[in-house]
């Protein structure tokens, strides 16, 4: 074989080479056009961005994959015999990543049943906080104190799931103690109309004072406000304060609780705020 005919290969199969890169480069600047053009559509048609993220990476491995064969077959390898060999590799890989294809089958049930979606307030899988991303195998939440935690779509799908964004608000719980001698209906009729000067509270539903039980100190009321999920700990923490500060304004003598050993004297408690 003379250097003219060796040549000639080397460039015909450089040529070929240059030319399923090229191919290559098109295929995934034409796939990232049409995940382009189809989260476009689906924006103009409000569909949830979660669903988009979904369905956009579905598209995205598809269509990659298609891109590969298509290359393959270019270069003269036989696709079908690709294909029964990506199939097969595809049961051991799937024996060997139960969990994780479980995590991805527990994704496409929570895309369907939308127990959450991006940006609701949740606990699952023991985490509780805001949800960051639902992608194809796990769930991205971050928490009240900014820690970020990733967590197994099937770890989430089957535990018990609380969905504090379902509604358009939710109930702060508070309970207030009042000494023995204080009136605790005066102190409701003080509380209620106070509560409503705290920003944020819901002024339907109202908010709730009332009596909730009886021990060693005197009386326990209920202290209720509703708020969105948003200012929840806002209200929360705002309660708190108001429940001081009401007390403190009214002269109320701090709970005490009385020891039941002889000669012992009183131990006080701080008024507000239970």
């Amino acid at each position: 074989m003379d250097w003219a005919t060796v040549s000639a290969m080397i460039t015909a199969a450089a040529l070929q080479i240059a030319a399923g890169f090229v191919l290559y480069m098109i295929g995934r600047w034409l796939i990232g056009f049409a995940i382009g053009v189809l989260g476009k559509v689906l924006t103009a048609r409000n569909f949830d961005s979660t669903l988009q993220r979904y369905i956009a990476s579905i598209l995205s491995v598809v269509l990659n994959i298609i891109l590969v064969v298509a290359i393959l077959g270019y270069f003269g390898i036989e696709t079908t015999s690709f294909a029964a060999l990506l199939a097969g590799v595809g049961l051991a890989v799937g024996a060997a990543w139960s969990g994780l294809l479980s995590n991805f089958a527990a994704g496409a049930f929570l895309i369907i049943f939308r127990p959450y979606k991006v940006g609701d307030y949740v606990v699952g899988g023991g985490i509780e906080g805001t949800v960051t991303e639902v992608g194809l195998f796990n769930t991205v939440i971050t928490s009240p104190d900014n820690v970020q935690t990733i967590i197994g779509n099937s770890a989430i799908l089957g535990d018990v799931v609380k969905n504090f964004s379902a509604h358009d608000y939710r109930r702060v719980d508070r309970t207030a103690q009042l000494a023995f001698g204080v009136d605790p209906l005066e102190a409701i009729e003080r509380l209620k109309p106070a509560l409503a000067s705290i920003p944020n509270v819901l002024d339907l539903p109202p908010p709730d004072v009332e009596i909730l039980d009886f021990n060693e100190r005197g009386t326990v009321l209920a202290v209720r406000p509703y708020c969105h999920t948003d200012h929840y700990w806002q209200v929360y923490f705002d309660t708190n304060k108001l429940i001081a500060r009401t007390f403190g304004e009214a002269g109320y003598e701090p709970p005490y609780v009385v020891e039941q050993q002889k000669g012992a004297m009183a131990q006080p408690l701080q008024a507000g705020a239970a």
